[in-house]
């Protein structure tokens, strides 16, 4: 066997990494792997493959598909709440942060396929709960400030309209059937469509 087999270029994969790089390549290939195929596709055997490690290695830092693709999620709500803070700390805009949401979405598609499906998470996992409830609280600071502004002050009514809005039009956009012109800026459009809501 010589360095250029597979084999062993894998073995060699497998020896260079520590465990929690392990992990983070584990993951990224699972985000590689939906963004190819789709979550339904997803498997610890090509996950392996992909990473170039042993068979058992997925399954010992996830368990199985569901305890994986709950950690594609976690990692996802994690990734989107820091987009949405660091937006308001930019902007300190309702809008902005809305097309925050939306560009998450558009460029992170293999996380944004899992996150909303509790069905092929453990959706009751704690730190996926965690996760969830500060994106969620990240959304919902603009949401607020909507409302104050409404004539009812209803903030939950606010949130989920708010996020009912912004999760559509980048659902719509990944799908392909919003029917923006070629040249249209998805962003842009999506900065247009917040705008006018927000007033």
């Amino acid at each position: 066997m010589t360095a250029h087999d597979p084999a062993s270029r894998h073995a060699a994969h497998r020896q260079g990494y520590h465990h929690g790089d392990l992990r983070r390549a584990l993951l990224a290939a699972a985000v590689e792997a939906i963004e190819e195929s789709g979550a339904a596709a997803v498997s610890l055997r090509d996950l392996a493959r992909r990473a170039g490690v042993s068979h058992a290695a997925p399954a010992h830092h996830f368990g199985d598909k569901a305890g994986l693709l709950t950690a594609v999620a976690v990692e996802g709500f994690e990734l989107l709440a820091d987009a949405l803070d660091a937006a308001w700390e930019r902007t300190g805009d309702l809008v902005e942060v809305g097309v925050a949401y939306v560009h998450f979405g558009l460029t992170h598609r293999g996380h944004f396929e899992v996150m909303f499906h509790p069905g092929l998470c453990h959706a009751d996992a704690a730190d996926l709960v965690a996760a969830r409830a500060r994106a969620a609280e990240s959304l919902h600071g603009g949401a607020e400030a909507l409302a104050d502004r409404a004539a009812s002050g209803d903030r939950q009514i606010a949130a989920w309209s708010a996020w009912s809005l912004v999760h559509g039009f980048a659902t719509l956009q990944l799908d392909g059937a919003l029917p923006l012109p070629p040249d249209a800026d998805p962003q842009d459009t999506a900065r247009q469509v917040v705008r006018f809501f927000a007033r």
